[in-house]
């Protein structure tokens, strides 16, 4: 029996690139929805926010496409640079390695133009604000795809899936600050007030913190993972990994890419284009549902992020055992039939009777708690196995270019959703369409998946345990 074992202390290191991303996406998902939200209501309606509040839904609702417009205008440069980044850093030669350049350079202009995005919403200076937006996008896109590419480039194939949760567990804990810092400097405090007592350090602080602790996490990548150094140490198990590969066909950089390959790269990229369909949709929207639908404090979505944080950390922690057992694409499968069910769950739930908060917020339901853990766990399975079954269809020469292949499906997905669901928004006059609109998607993404991918697992190997588990290489 051969044997491979996973880097756990190096794997840990790499994550220290996806900390970054998901602590600044998660402080911008949570807040500039709402910032697009309040300063297009203000401007068509001429109304304070605390005036637009008591207006009723309709008004917030109307402009609900615009701000889909503006998020998705973002996505789509994401669409564009996502596979030009990866394709341009798998042809990279320098001497600190070809991911490093990119991930640095996007990392400083990413975390200088970061807090701006606060100063101008504050400043009521809407070109401002969107023009930072689109560099912030711009630049993390020539940080995030190299960055992901380094796990996949640093590990042989059979172990991606264990590595890819603590990847993901890293970057969580990254996501999880963010929401705690989201939970003390509450957005609706700064939303529901009058004008002249607005804070802008209440928005600022986030974004200037989440800029400065992404800064630290690139450089702590930087000086302990050594690109060039660690490939030439790693090629003979790289080449065992190969071998192992779970793929129907093998892997041939000097043929074109098998039938069968092709039919089951297309089949998990489609799936995943509509679980982001259904998945960016909450997280787009989730902030205005929470304040303007439920009525209740912004500080209630901060604490669903932390308790679908929690459970997604449980969910990257067991998928690569569970992906042993029963294969990675029953394991997809499984987290989305779950994950279904939380949003029917949440089609039910309807705002609170109970006034709670000095400026009239009603009690949060806390039945989303639980539909936010479930959904947590079960996209965490999704998550963890389908980036490791997309990069297992390429050679080490082409892992750029296949990550971007999975980030072009997941951000065309993000670029069409925040649109379409404001459109339904604007013609539906109902927040409940959320729930409603993401259950459906997910739904037929389980079925795609389930129907058109087949399973595959990797040839037996031998896994290291112990001591010998944890020693570096």
């Amino acid at each position: 029996m051969n044997t491979l074992k996973l880097n756990y202390k190096r794997t840990m290191l790499i994550g220290f690139a996806f900390f970054g991303i998901l602590l600044l996406w998660q402080v911008y998902d949570s807040w500039c929805p709402t910032f697009l939200t309040d300063i297009f209501a203000r401007r068509m309606y001429g109304l304070s926010s605390a005036a637009l509040k008591e207006a009723g839904a309709e008004k917030l609702l109307n402009v609900q496409w615009i701000v889909g417009i503006i998020m998705a205008c973002d996505n789509l440069a994401a669409l564009i640079l996502l596979p030009i980044f990866g394709n341009l850093s798998d042809k990279t030669k320098t001497p600190i390695g070809k991911r490093m350049p990119y991930i640095l350079v996007g990392t400083l202009v990413s975390a200088v133009a970061f807090p701006f995005i606060p100063l101008f919403f504050h400043n009521n200076n809407i070109v401002g604000m969107i023009i930072m937006m689109a560099i912030v996008l711009m630049f993390m896109m020539m940080y995030r795809n190299p960055a992901v590419a380094l796990m996949p480039d640093m590990t042989p194939k059979p172990l991606r899936a264990k590595a890819n949760g603590i990847i993901n567990i890293m970057g969580y804990l990254g996501g999880a600050f963010a929401t705690v810092l989201g939970i003390f400097l509450v957005l609706s405090k700064y939303i529901n007030a009058p004008d002249e007592a607005r804070s802008v350090w209440i928005i600022e602080l986030p974004f200037i913190i989440a800029s400065v602790l992404m800064m630290i996490s690139a450089f702590v990548l930087f000086f302990t993972c050594k690109e060039n150094k660690i490939a030439e140490e790693m090629k003979e198990e790289m080449a065992l990994g190969e071998q192992m590969a779970a793929v129907e066909t093998p892997v041939d950089d000097d043929a074109p890419m098998s039938k069968a390959n092709k039919r089951m790269l297309l089949a998990i990229l489609g799936a995943e284009f509509l679980w982001f369909m259904a998945d960016n949709s909450i997280g787009t929207y989730i902030g205005n549902y929470v304040i303007y639908y439920l009525k209740s404090a912004s500080s209630a979505t901060m604490i669903l992020t932390i308790i679908g944080g929690v459970a997604s950390v449980a969910g990257f922690a067991v998928a690569g055992m569970i992906a042993d057992k029963i294969g990675r694409k029953w394991t997809i499968s499984a987290g989305l039939a779950v994950t279904v069910c939380a949003m029917i769950v949440m089609c039910f739930v309807a705002p609170s009777r109970t006034v709670v908060g000095e400026h009239g917020e009603l009690a949060f339901p806390k039945l989303l708690f639980a539909v936010w853990a479930v959904k947590g766990f079960g996209m965490a399975l999704v998550h963890n196995c389908s980036f490791p079954m997309v990069v297992e269809l390429c050679s080490n020469k082409k892992i750029g270019r296949f990550t971007g292949f999975y980030y072009a499906a997941s951000m065309s997905a993000q670029t069409i959703t925040p649109i379409l669901l404001g459109l339904v928004f604007k013609v539906s006059l109902a927040w409940n369409a959320l729930p409603v609109y993401a259950a459906g998607l997910f739904a037929l993404s389980c079925a795609v998946f389930t129907l058109l991918v087949k399973n595959i697992k990797a040839k037996k190997l031998g896994n290291a345990r112990g001591l010998e588990a944890l020693e570096g290489d």
